[in-house]
């Protein structure tokens, strides 16, 4: 027999909630299968097998706060029994309609009924997020081990049901009526919270503006796209020439990259830039570590590595631990311009925006390009104003002339 045991969470991580359960006792279990998914204030763990076996029983239930190295489970040797466990009662609104009168098992104008009480694969976790958002689980790609939908499938349809035009959303809400949901914050969602609110009660927080001109850039990434492509298998974009950008303006400008500790002002002699990656859980931030050493094809490869992992929720705490410096990229959802709030103990954020085309002057004449409004958001307690400007306006020329970037002028 061996204990199923939550790992061992970071100084700054007391506790988790476990989400979702991939095995039932009596299943047949692999060294190193994912057997269940633990969420923190910060990532969601996965908690595999140390060995071949069985799942003999378990002792925490989907939605549980679990603690560090607590017990989960027991897996045992091929062959052993699983312990007895009590009938599943189902909660919540569809054990009201089925006790008012048997009416769950008529479907409704979301699609459930018979599906969504029927189904025996939906996990408590699962079930709930289904009834609270009307979801049909025959329309829900399942990627649970066995064919079942995992609370991370629900959720993603969830998120999908949102994206759709509010037309369509509206269907199915009956005229006149005025429905409210209330839903728990997850515990990622709770610790943004807490953290940006932490940020806006301690620092001085001020942002300047400025604009970019992105022609240089967008000419630069035309005429090298292909032969990038082809030598890197990877796409030259905007983020990295950023992240470069914003490299070499936090070495002319040092306080921009520090940060407070209490009395004191840390200066970092290395650049950990974070990228803001928003996934189903919420924003979250992954680190490019040590950018000054960093190729464009190499911090290209590294975001599109973040996204894929935020995507699939398997960032790791690693990922996302330290930073100095912080980018955000709102121009992805169409924003004009923001006042992003930094991330602490970071003292400065920079923001990035849509490009639009706006009439300019150039050269005693107007002309049409691409424009981007650019934020830096700071701790006045640390940097002035005048170190705020200049780190913007050094971003801006190197933008609008890659060739200094480049060649480090």
């Amino acid at each position: 027999m061996a204990d199923i045991k939550v790992p061992v969470f970071s100084e700054s991580v007391s506790e988790g909630t476990l989400l979702t359960w991939h095995k039932k006792p009596g299943d047949t279990v692999k060294r190193g299968e994912v057997l269940a998914e633990i969420e923190t204030d910060k990532v969601v763990l996965e908690v595999t097998a140390l060995q071949d076996g069985v799942l003999v029983s378990i002792a925490k239930q989907e939605g549980d706060t679990v603690l560090s190295e607590e017990t989960l489970g027991v897996v045992g040797d091929a062959g052993s029994a699983p312990a007895p466990a009590a009938q599943e009662t189902v909660s919540g609104p569809i054990a009201n309609e089925a006790s008012a009168g048997g009416t769950a098992a008529q479907p409704d104008s979301a699609g459930l009924g018979h599906e969504a009480t029927r189904r025996d694969d939906l996990s408590p976790a699962v079930r709930k997020v289904v009834v609270e958002n009307g979801l049909n689980p025959a329309q829900i790609p399942a990627t649970g081990p066995k064919g079942n939908i995992t609370k991370a499938d629900a959720l993603g349809a969830v998120g999908q049901q949102a994206s759709q035009p509010a037309a369509q959303a509206a269907v199915a809400v009956p005229a006149g009526a005025r429905p409210e949901q209330r839903v728990p914050m997850t515990r990622i969602r709770q610790r943004i919270s807490e953290r940006l609110k932490e940020v806006q009660n301690t620092a001085a927080l001020l942002t300047t503006f400025n604009e970019v001109n992105m022609q240089p850039a967008m000419d630069l990434r035309k005429k090298y796209q292909d032969q990038f492509v082809t030598k890197h298998g990877v796409k030259l974009g905007f983020m990295s020439l950023f992240v470069r950008a914003a490299t070499e303006a936090l070495k002319a400008f040092p306080v921009v990259n520090a940060s407070v500790d209490g009395k004191d002002i840390i200066y970092h002699g290395f650049y950990d830039i974070g990228i803001a990656v928003a996934s189903d859980r919420g924003l979250v931030v992954p680190i490019l570590r040590d950018t000054d050493q960093m190729s464009l094809a190499g911090i290209e490869k590294a975001i599109g590595g973040f996204a894929q992992k935020a995507k699939a929720g398997k960032l790791t705490l690693e990922d996302m631990s330290g930073g100095t410096f912080s980018i955000t990229n709102g121009g992805t959802f169409g924003s004009m311009m923001s006042t992003p709030i930094i991330n602490a103990p970071q003292s400065a954020i920079l923001g990035m925006h849509n490009i639009i085309e706006r009439p300019i002057a150039q050269n005693g004449q107007v002309v049409i390009a691409p424009m981007m409004y650019i934020a830096l958001s700071y701790d006045h307690r640390i940097i002035d104003g005048k170190e705020a400007v200049q780190f913007l306006v050094t971003i801006k020329n190197l933008l609008e002339d890659p060739a200094r970037m480049l060649l480090e002028l």
